[in-house]
């Protein structure tokens, strides 16, 4: 079985072309074999390539743990990459199924390999129902108690759930997601995202991923900080995300997000197993 691995931002997946879909029924124990980053390649995620009815392409998303994402933000921009690139599928504007509906991805060339990835993320929603929350409306900028400490969160789907703590007084770090991603409140367990405000078009994101453990980049985490933040008027439409991995910039047009970053091929391979 041959594989691709590729990064954005450091957030790194292992990618499986699966069109003929021969691996379906053990998809979730090769994700958890290959991801293992000392019994197998090591990586964050598995993406899966399949044919699509409405897309160009589907991708699978299987994290680290074997849970599934309907979607993740720098897994998209790796899939794009890599269908220009390997695939050669022709024109810089992709249509790409996900779990969470079709994605419109427009590609930025250089010397014919692609140099950004913009991807058109949708609206988010801070309805609980969609998070979805339990016996909950909505969480914004709430206080909750957890194991005697005191979180201010609020809390949106764009994909998947995730819970934003602004932490400008460094009271919180990335553990705390560790807690907070299976607290009852979740009922599918939830992001978390450590935000820090630099100014209102320049902030840091740090992730704490579900399924996945604190990781050096999140981009569906980076375009949920940045949606939640613009509703409370702390930043603008455009601002640039600084994550560990690296920078990402997030723009809303009228309420559609859309997010803005590079992908890197690191190494190809055939699985052994």
């Amino acid at each position: 079985m041959n594989f691709i691995k590729m990064q954005a931002l450091g957030n790194d997946f292992i990618l499986i072309d699966d069109s003929d879909e021969k691996i379906i029924e053990n998809e979730i124990q090769i994700a958890k074999k290959v991801c293992n980053r000392k019994f197998g390649v090591g990586a964050d995620g598995l993406v899966i390539v399949r044919e699509s009815n409405y897309g160009h392409k589907k991708m699978i998303i299987i994290n680290s743990d074997g849970s599934r994402a309907n979607m993740c933000g720098n897994a998209i921009r790796c899939f794009a990459k890599y269908l220009y690139e390997i695939e050669f599928i022709k024109g810089n504007k992709l249509l790409i199924e996900t779990g969470d509906g079709i994605k419109e991805v427009e590609l930025y060339l250089k010397n014919n390999k692609v140099d950004l990835i913009k991807v058109k993320m949708g609206k988010v929603s801070f309805k609980g129902e969609d998070i979805p929350l339990k016996l909950k409306e909505e969480l914004i900028n709430e206080e909750i108690l957890i194991n005697n400490k005191l979180y201010k969160i609020t809390s949106l789907l764009i994909g998947v759930p995730h819970t934003i703590l602004i932490n400008n007084n460094n009271e919180y770090t990335i553990d705390d997601g560790k807690i907070i991603e299976k607290h009852d409140l979740f009922l599918e367990g939830t992001n978390v995202n450590i935000v820090k405000i630099i100014d209102k078009g320049n902030i840091e994101v740090k992730t704490w991923e579900r399924g996945a453990g604190a990781t050096l980049a999140c981009g569906t985490g980076c375009c949920a900080s940045v949606a939640t933040l613009n509703k409370f008027g702390l930043a603008n439409n455009k601002v640039k995300v600084k994550t560990l991995g690296g920078n990402l910039e997030v723009n809303i047009i009228n309420e559609e997000i859309y997010m803005i970053g590079g992908a890197e091929f690191i190494c190809k391979g055939e699985l052994l197993f």
